[in-house]
């Protein structure tokens, strides 16, 4: 945990250190205010206040860059730290990295767009809860609940006079809907994370998963196997795009590890299927992923990396950028932003479809051409009737996933990612 007369000194040490060819030194602060509530009685709050400092050290030798890093704590005095210091030095000379160059200097301070510091932190607390529990019901209702307020700095300096600080406040909520009656009791897990505070999504947010832990009971696996469209939501359709991205990335192309290239097509022309158009970004707004620099202080660029179903350009750290010869790397893009599409809910309305609301994670392989996963919670949609299945699981190609893909018009956030709410898996094979 390092104060700012601290700072100062490991700055001065490592500047005075002439067997080091640079450093990077990265600074972080969280400020807290915690709820946690039994049902509705409020059992503890608790205020914190933590910090970490990350140093990394780079020596040139043998036409190689090496680096090494340790962590540094208050209670280190100057000895402590020149010897943390001599030890990761020879460390570094014996990482054989490609030579590349740290991010040149700028200064930069800044926080992130947000509402939460319009309020004070326990009518902040009190408003969450307050909205949280008024969506309980008899047999629906919120076991246990921990409210988090967040305030976060993180501040970036390097041996080329680069100097970055950026704040973010946030909150994250976790909670147990469950539904008892008579016969049993059932539970699932939220997390729900935001910039903003707004009330009424919140609500409808909670009173979803108090809808679905009551199906969750009814639920029961249907008649097996078949080949049916599945709807995935929120964060599975994050997941299908950050396996896309990935496999973009400059270190991925470096490594050779990237199944295509810029050019290439993701999804096949004239079969109908709504476009991909996934572009990397720095900020999304209500994200608590959104930053302006990366944690080595490149400034973030956004970049459209697949347009029209089609690869449009890789992304990444400056470091690989480098290797790759990129003259302005994009640095390490922490969110995502896709393109509309054109799926409504009255399309939807005619369709047999299974409406995935709970998995056990989306499992994406490009290489083996998979799409599948655990279903815990689904509602069947045929003959206008709607009925909560469980205990199956569903797989397809992920290519021909692709050509066929459809999109809703509407989108949203779900953590690091804007887009559509809704995609259309089509022809999936459920066991």
């Amino acid at each position: 945990m390092q104060g700012e007369t601290g700072m100062k000194d490991i700055i001065r040490l490592l500047n005075d250190d002439k067997a080091l060819s640079g450093y990077r030194v990265v600074d972080r602060t969280t400020d807290s205010y915690e709820l946690f509530f039994v049902h509705e009685k409020l059992e503890t709050v608790r205020s914190t206040s933590t910090a970490d400092s990350e140093v990394t050290v780079y020596i040139k030798h043998d036409g190689y860059l090496g680096e090494s890093s340790f962590n540094l704590y208050e209670s280190m005095d100057e000895d402590a730290i020149r010897e943390k210091i001599d030890t990761a030095a020879s460390r570094a000379m014996l990482i054989n990295n490609e030579p590349y160059e740290l991010p040149k200097g700028g200064k930069l301070d800044v926080e992130l767009p947000t509402d939460l510091d319009r309020y004070d932190r326990r009518e902040l607390g009190r408003k969450i809860a307050d909205a949280v529990f008024s969506c309980c019901s008899e047999g629906a209702t919120i076991n246990a609940l921990e409210v988090f307020i967040y305030t976060d700095t993180r501040r970036i300096r390097n041996s080329n006079g680069l100097d970055k600080k950026e704040k973010v406040n946030r909150v994250m909520i976790e909670a147990i809907p469950t539904f008892t009656d008579d016969h049993q009791s059932v539970e699932l897990y939220e997390d729900y994370r935001f910039t903003f505070f707004d009330e009424k999504k919140l609500k409808e947010e909670i009173s979803e998963k108090l809808r679905e832990v009551s199906d969750r009971v009814k639920a029961s696996k249907p008649e097996t196997p078949m080949d049916i469209d599945c709807v995935i939501k929120g964060h599975e359709v994050a997941r299908l795009m950050d396996e896309l991205a990935y496999d973009l990335s400059y270190a991925s192309v470096y490594q050779h590890m990237n199944l295509r290239s810029k050019g290439d097509l993701l999804q096949k022309e004239d079969t109908g299927a709504d476009r991909i158009t996934l572009t990397m970004k720095g900020i999304v707004e209500g994200s608590e992923c959104s930053s302006h620099f990366d944690d080595d202080g490149t400034e973030l660029k956004d970049t459209c990396i697949i347009r029209d179903g089609k690869v449009a350009d890789y992304f990444g750290s400056n470091r690989f950028g480098q290797y790759l010869g990129i003259e302005e790397p994009s640095g390490s893009l922490p969110c995502m932003e896709m393109g509309k599409g054109t799926l409504t809910e009255k399309e939807l309305e005619d369709d047999r479809y299974l409406e995935l609301v709970s998995l056990s994670g989306l499992q994406v392989e490009l290489y083996s051409d998979y799409i599948g996963g655990e279903i815990r919670l689904a509602y069947l949609h045929e003959n206008g009737r709607v009925t909560p299945v469980t205990g199956i699981t569903m797989s397809g190609k992920l290519s021909e996933v692709l050509d066929a893909l459809r999109f809703s018009s509407k989108t949203g956030v779900s953590g690091s990612f804007m887009g559509p709410e809704k995609m259309l898996l089509k022809n999936m094979h459920v066991l």
